[in-house]
Parts: structure tokens; sequence; C-alpha cells
């Protein structure tokens, strides 16, 4: 296989703004982040940044999907199929 649907267009969409789902990667580089202080309400910096990246990552996620929603793939195949090809249950 090619890895291209139908209409010779391949099925993956690359966007620029694919790039911004690399944020909630950095989460994953813990030496980065692993300190003590400061502090936040008692939590050491190590857990209140992780949970600052929770809204960072949903966001992250929301932006791409807004930005890409409205790009389709083109299949090389029509949305419903033809009147004619339509089965209407009888002469079977």
């Amino acid at each position: 296989m090619s890895g291209k649907a139908a209409g010779g267009v391949s099925g993956i969409r690359l966007s620029a703004w694919n790039l911004l789902l690399l944020v909630p990667l950095l989460m994953l580089v813990t030496p980065w982040f692993n300190f003590d202080k400061p502090r936040v309400f008692g939590l050491p910096f190590f857990y209140w940044f992780q949970f600052l990246f929770v809204p960072v990552g949903v966001l992250s996620v929301a932006i791409v999907y807004v930005m890409t929603r409205h790009k389709r793939v083109p299949t090389g195949k029509p949305d419903r199929p033809a009147q004619e090809n339509l089965d209407e249950g009888t002469g079977r």
C-alpha cells in the first residue's frame, strides 16, 4: 500500500498548527522543572507546575482542533451515492 487514498491524496493532514501539540509533551522532560521552590500554597514547584500544564495541554489541543477542523481530506469518493446506485429493495 502506498498510504494514499483513492483520490491520490494522502489521508494524513499536515499543518503547522499540529506543531502546537508538542507543547504538552514538554511535561515529559521532568529534569527541566524538578525543583522544590518556589512553593505555591505549600506545593513544591514540581507539582504546581504539572497542575499548570493541564489547562495548557487542553488549550493546545483545542486550538489545534479549531484551526484544523475545516480542512477536509479529499478521498476521491462522493459524499453520497448517486441516485441510480441506491438499492430500492426490489429485484433481489
